[in-house]
């Protein structure tokens, strides 16, 4: 009898097309006209009017009621185009406008017969960017031909220099015998026993087939997963597979120190079960996983131009939740903030605020100490001392860090200890075209030379601007004063830890920040202020603890506090953002919580979008998070495992705290803000209140010398002053929000 079951819904899922409906479906809620304002809007709803690109744009016609829409005349750039449009509800109307010139066309809507008429901007960009992030890094390396389709395939060779592929769509099932995906075309009546099913959260038991769409947008090759059973079947913006929830999940791949110069041959994985069994469509790109592009400016500009490549093709979703760990989490904060709207909401694990405050500032420091401690003073500190001065709760954690420095450093050399290791890709061609002293316009494979768009080239130099900075921090402050290390230590360290260079080779004297890149830095949210989007944006954070791996590990507690904190100081409360901690994070029985982490969002957000009240959308995010979601850890140490649920917090005797305690960071043990988001602090004299030991008058002397320049006064924040610019910012070749002139 099971067998005739799955053989049946093979059959139905085949000839699915016969059971579609003829209504069409709409993609977006009603508009809302002001009284005092035109009886008419227009709006396009795939992306930004003035982001649009290649020259398809989903766009939407809404009247007040009394006004017969057939009657509307809608013209595009002087052409009629009335007829292009499709009922969607009685009072609205769209379209999928094709074949856009580049640059501005104009959309207008008559009402005839009265002098009511609208119009509407639109301008449009090529397919393959930029928009927002400034010119394209060059070179740029195609990797389609490496790219494995969901079928086994795989994408082949690039079309162009922008690495352009033909969009294509294959669909594939879920293969019993072999236990994974395999092209619908290898399924028949003859081995339909071989066709897996998928029991959605509703307990429907469906054919698991899976349609999904390959393309390139912004020369990133994304993909678009939905369950969806008949390749027969017709999808656009107003006919939607049944099997698909209206909702989009934006997934992220982490990484970052090789992700330079290259499409990359992978996305953030859209294959996802437990998603597809709660109804969603998945969505991720090649530029989103940091391991092959690690400048998150890029990483927007991608998010919006893939999200608006879905939209055309499927609709317009009720939301878009952003999902990553790690580097994914970097993605999934800065894009909710800087360009709001594109996520409804973010579920993160393993997180961090950005990459360039407390990953950049904790790998620079780790590099720092790791030298110190192994070459210039390897004997004078028990490895005890050491870890208290990193702060870390793994000794190893130090050396393991100095080797995510490698993100920061241009040189790569073979013999080079890792430690110490830089300029890495993952192209073998590109490896002869790296910088070195003999090409000194060769691949900088750092961060900063990644987004120069941003930061601007050093005067003279080919080298990007770099926001880091060491002047003034005392290394080790809280170990001296908790007596762990004596004031002699404190001494040498302080004044033999040195800096970097612009190449990360070490030297005596401290590194400075350049100041337009500290400046820029803040000002375009490259490092994350909290205060912009993610005021009113729902924010899950969950993570397996790791602060205790005996070989060290970057994904530290402590990152997820500072995100909290900047939220703190921006909005007053941090309401809106979640944090669990050693939950089993999957879908299924054995591993539920990441699955119940999504239906809670999935409430949280349909919540706050059913909340008619005239409060703010910061009040309506926190009024409508489910009673149920609250901060939380697991207790694993028993036979049965017990969820705490209280607040999580950096410091104090709570039962979390004692199960998973947090660890500072290098600039934390020296005084810095938990929020970790000064680049270069404000300097002040040395002041024997800082110290809860004694100094010699002789060391107290040395101490000044070695701080000529004063400490770091870390209440003071940030010299440069430099406050977040707003959402929406561009970087060209949008004029639009556009902060300054790239490369400069």
């Amino acid at each position: 009898m099971h067998n005739q079951i799955r053989a049946s819904l093979f059959l139905i899922a085949i000839v699915a097309s016969a059971c579609s409906t003829d209504e069409p479906i709409a993609t977006a809620g009603s508009v809302a006209i002001e009284a005092d304002r035109s009886p008419i809007s227009l709006e396009t709803l795939s992306t930004k009017s003035w982001l649009v690109t290649g020259g398809d744009v989903l766009v939407e016609v809404a009247a007040i009621d009394g006004i017969n829409m057939d009657s509307v005349r809608l013209e595009l750039n002087g052409a009629d185009i009335s007829q292009q449009f499709l009922a969607v509800s009685s009072q609205r109307k769209q379209a999928l406008l094709v074949g856009l010139p580049e640059g501005e066309s104009i959309l207008t809507a008559t009402i005839p017969g009265t002098a009511d008429s609208e119009t509407l901007s639109i301008f449009n960009y090529p397919i393959s960017g930029p928009i927002i992030s400034g010119p394209h890094e060059q070179p740029f390396y195609c990797q389609s031909e490496e790219f494995q389709l969901v079928n086994g395939e795989f994408l082949g060779a690039a079309l162009d220099t922008d690495c352009t592929v033909a969009t294509r769509v294959d669909y594939v099932y879920w293969s019993v015998e072999n236990e994974s995906f395999q092209p619908i075309s290898a399924l028949s009546a003859e081995n339909s026993d071989d066709l897996g099913m998928i029991t959605l959260d509703n307990s429907e038991v469906l054919p698991y087939i899976v349609r999904v769409e390959t393309g390139t947008v912004n020369r990133a090759i994304y993909e678009i997963a939905m369950l969806h059973q008949s390749p027969q079947e017709r999808i656009d913006p107003w006919s939607r597979s049944a099997n698909w929830n209206g909702k989009l999940i934006y997934t992220h791949g982490g990484g970052c120190r090789s992700g330079w110069h290259q499409q990359g041959n992978r996305t953030g994985g859209v294959m996802r079960e437990g998603l597809f069994a709660q109804g969603y469509a998945v969505v991720s790109s090649s530029l989103n996983v940091f391991g092959q592009n690690c400048n998150d400016l890029l990483a927007s500009e991608t998010h919006i131009m893939v999200k608006e490549r879905f939209i055309e093709h499927y609709g317009v979703p009720e939301f878009t939740i952003a999902t990553g760990a790690s580097g994914g989490s970097y993605q999934s904060h800065q894009t909710a903030d800087n360009y709001p709207g594109v996520f409804d909401g973010i579920i993160v694990a393993l997180s961090f605020p950005d990459v360039t405050s407390a990953t950049i500032f904790t790998v620079a420091d780790s590099r720092l100490l790791n030298y110190y401690f192994t070459e210039v003073n390897p004997e004078s500190f028990t490895l005890e001392q050491q870890r208290e001065i990193a702060g870390y709760g793994s000794y190893a954690s130090i050396a393991n860090l100095a080797r995510g420095a490698a993100r920061l450093d241009p040189i790569y050399q073979i013999d080079t200890p890792l430690e110490e290791q830089g300029g890495e890709v993952s192209i073998p061609a590109l490896e002869t075209q790296l910088y070195d002293s003999t090409a000194p316009q060769g691949i900088r494979a750092t961060v900063y030379d990644h987004t120069v768009n941003v930061y601007g080239l050093a005067e003279g130099l080919f080298t990007a601007q770099r926001p880091l900075d060491n002047v003034g921090v005392q290394y080790g402050l809280a170990a001296l004063n908790n007596g762990v290390i004596t004031p002699q230590q404190f001494i040498d360290l302080n004044r033999d830890i040195g800096g970097f260079d612009r190449d990360m080779n070490h030297v005596a004297e401290r590194h400075r920040a350049d100041s337009q890149a500290r400046k820029r830095a803040l000002e375009s949210g490259r490092i994350l202020n909290g205060g912009a989007g993610l005021a009113y944006t729902p924010i899950i954070d969950y993570r397996t603890y790791l602060d205790h791996a005996e070989n060290g590990d970057i994904h530290m507690l402590i990152h997820q506090f500072s995100t909290r904190q900047r939220l703190l100081n921006e909005n007053g409360h941090a309401a809106n953002h979640v944090m669990q901690i050693g939950g089993l994070w999957g879908f299924d029985e054995e591993a539920p919580d990441l699955g119940e982490l999504f239906r809670q969002m999935d409430r949280w957000i349909t919540n706050i979008q059913a909340d008619s009240s005239d409060t703010t959308p910061a009040e309506k995010v926190i009024a409508n998070k489910p009673s149920s979601l609250t901060d939380a850890c697991w207790d694993n140490s028993g036979e049965e495992r017990i969820k705490i649920e209280e607040e999580q917090t950096f410091r104090g005797s709570s039962r979390c705290n004692e199960l998973y305690p947090a660890y500072p960071t290098p600039r934390h043990v020296a005084g810095a803000p938990l929020a970790n988001n000064i680049v270069s602090c404000q300097l002040r004299p040395i002041n024997s209140a800082d110290y809860a030991v004694g100094f010699t008058r002789e060391q107290y002397a040395e101490l000044d010398q070695v701080f000529s320049q004063g400490v770091c006064d870390w209440s003071r924040g940030d010299v440069s002053a430099a406050t977040h610019q707003g959402a929406w910012a561009s970087f060209g070749p949008s004029p639009i929000n556009k902060l300054y002139e790239t490369g400069n």
